[in-house]
């Protein structure tokens, strides 16, 4: 603080036995107001903090709403302040421009083209951004130029003050000249603006120590130097009111900042009166304690709000991990997987900053996993086109089969042929999207055209199955009224004569078909039954008749098959028991009542060896009729 320019000062005035030495050596003595190494840290944190905070969200712009916002920042703010926002707004650009590039290239894929043939034009936008960009970046560096420049110019401006300064001591002029003359170039210095920050300690050292020669070499009169006292004191006294003015700040950034400012003035200002040295600085120290305490307390809770934040984040990319591992074999998976990850990405875009040392790993670690989510999603749609390509060669050939079918007249076998093709068809996977409906379209054009014939045909036959049908019933009662005669041979031929009468007449109505059938079957049994046949022969004949109804009826080769699987599992289950009951005779020999054991046993597989010659007999006669 430069002494008062009011005051005048006169050489015979000057008491060089006075107490200006005691006053000096008070000055350096006086306690100075620093900034503690908590104070520092935080400052740290504050810095860091306020690149942290973002004012814009500049991923909800579009494109060219980036680029509008860029040109007037830019035109709006000096280039010094808007550093952080110009690297938002790029990496926000840059991130829809890529995604663009990505949608453009999954499209032109999922279209059928080859990923290598992809070009993605140079955007207008993007080469206006880059200008601007360009623009800027000029500017900065000849911002930063200039003030590296004016740094260097204060600091010689500076050291050529203390050497002015040193040239008073050893003045020969008057005392108020000398003086007048040291307070202009006290003046000079507190005008002159920031050195840089290496020369800061040594600078200030060399003026402080040059000051104190020369307030000792012109012993300074107690007057003069008490209203001195007294004016530094007097803005110490402003400078703690403003101190506990922030305490009521609601930014404790801000005030902090502000704080910095009002300690770098209290090292400007000189010395006070020695009874008040101490309760100045202890009211200064006190407000500056709160307000530390303050800005501590902020950034405990910042660090607790950011542990928040990565934990939160955590589960993020534990979800996306975990969706990686969920198999998705259809497109409808992937899209629906795909919704969920960006759902996901949106929330993570909502959550504020993690600790400083975690926050670029759990980025990391989220930008990883999500990048091996959407790679295998490109992967699922290469294979895909490959297996859309083998699938459509599948499906032509089902469609130059059905279509080779579609005019026959055998409609019972092309029927059968036609609905194999059609479950043949939903064992084939799809095919791309633009050839889908062509080939499905194609398929069903075939087969429609078959079954309208079909249909058609079968619409003109309905009266010959009613035909056919009164005749069954003819039939029926007919071999209802035949009565079996003593003459066995002549009453098999009759029965076998009946049987190949209704093998003759043709198909009746679906509806009739199975109470017709069983009619038949039980009037034709019934004179078996009267036969004089033994019984093995007896059955035989009433197996034969039942195998020939099931190839009467539809879907025989499936029923023949079903019935001749039956009595094979039957057969082979015998089998099976047999060797079961061999091995129980065997132990039953050492047991009491062995022999009626024993006995109980071999009649069991007299009787299951009895079956199964029944079995094999049965079989081999489907297998005959079946040729």
């Amino acid at each position: 603080m430069s002494t008062n320019e009011n005051t005048p000062v006169q050489d015979e005035q000057v008491n060089t036995n006075e107490s200006v030495e005691n006053v000096e050596q008070n000055h350096d003595q006086e306690p100075v107001a620093e900034v503690t190494e908590a104070t520092i840290e935080n400052k740290s944190e504050t810095s860091e903090n306020e690149e942290q905070k973002e004012t814009v969200d500049y991923n909800l712009l579009s494109e060219e709403e980036i680029v509008d916002a860029l040109t007037k920042l830019i035109s709006e703010n000096s280039v010094q302040k808007i550093r952080k926002d110009v690297d938002e707004i790029k990496t926000a650009f840059y991130k829809k421009y890529r995604a663009g590039i990505d949608k453009a290239r999954e499209e032109f894929v999922a279209e059928g083209n080859e990923e290598k043939d992809f070009a993605y034009p140079l955007l207008p936008l993007e080469k206006q951004l880059k200008e601007i960009i360009r623009t800027y970046r000029e500017n900065l560096s000849a911002h930063e130029l200039n003030i590296a420049e004016g740094k260097k110019k204060n600091l010689a401006a500076k050291n050529e003050i203390i050497e002015k300064i040193k040239e008073l001591i050893n003045s020969e002029e008057t005392l108020n000249d000398t003086f007048n003359e040291f307070k202009t170039l006290k003046e000079r210095w507190d005008n002159v603006g920031q050195v840089p920050q290496e020369n800061v300690k040594a600078l200030w050292e060399s003026y402080h120590y040059t000051v104190q020669q020369f307030y000792d070499y012109i012993k300074i009169n107690n007057e003069l130097r008490d209203l001195d006292l007294k004016k530094n004191l007097e803005a110490k006294l402003q400078l703690c009111e403003k101190a506990e003015d922030l305490l009521l700040e609601s930014n404790i950034i801000d005030a902090f900042k502000k704080l910095q400012k009002y300690h770098e003035a209290w090292r400007e200002i000189g010395p006070v009166p020695h009874e008040q040295r101490n309760s100045i600085w202890e009211r200064f120290s006190a407000a500056t304690s709160q307000i530390n305490k303050k800005h501590q307390d902020y950034f405990v809770g910042l660090k607790e709000e950011q542990k928040k934040n990565l934990e939160a984040k955590t589960l993020l990319c534990e979800q996306v991990e975990a969706e990686i591992e969920v198999t998705k074999n259809s497109h409808q998976q992937w899209t629906k997987a795909s919704d969920k990850i960006i759902e996901i990405q949106k929330t993570w875009k909502t959550i504020g900053f993690a600790p400083k040392k975690s926050n670029t790993e759990i980025y990391q670690r989220f930008r990883a996993a999500c990048d091996k989510f959407f790679e295998s999603k490109k992967e699922f749609y290469q294979k895909s086109k490959q297996e859309h390509e083998e699938n459509m060669k599948k499906k032509v050939t089902l469609c130059e089969r059905a279509e080779a079918l579609m005019n026959s007249e055998d409609w019972k076998k092309t029927t059968d042929q036609l609905i194999n093709l059609q479950k043949e068809w939903k064992t084939v996977g799809p095919v791309s999207r633009k050839d889908s409906d062509n080939i499905w379209n194609r398929f069903r054009k075939a087969c429609d055209t078959f079954f309208n014939r079909k249909e058609e045909h079968f619409a003109n036959i309905d009266s010959v199955y009613e035909k056919n049908l009164e005749e069954k019933k003819a039939l029926i009662e007919e071999i209802k009224a035949f009565t079996i005669s003593d003459d066995m041979q002549d009453s098999l031929a009759k029965l076998k004569e009946f049987q190949r009468r209704w093998s003759e007449i043709g198909f009746v109505p679906m509806k009739n078909k199975d109470e017709i059938q069983q009619l038949y079957r039980e009037s034709i049994n019934a004179h078996f039954d009267s036969l004089n046949l033994n019984e093995d022969k007896r059955n035989t004949l009433k197996f034969k008749n039942k195998i020939e109804d099931l190839m009467q009826g539809g879907n025989s080769d499936i029923k023949i098959r079903q019935e001749r699987e039956k009595h094979y599992n039957r057969l082979k289950k015998l089998e099976n028991d047999i060797v079961v009951l061999e091995n129980n005779i065997g132990f039953f020999s050492n047991s009491k009542n062995a022999e009626s054991l024993i006995k109980d046993v071999k009649v069991k597989i007299d009787r299951a060896r009895r079956d199964i010659n029944d079995l094999k007999k049965k079989i081999r006669m489907i297998d005959s009729m079946n040729k």
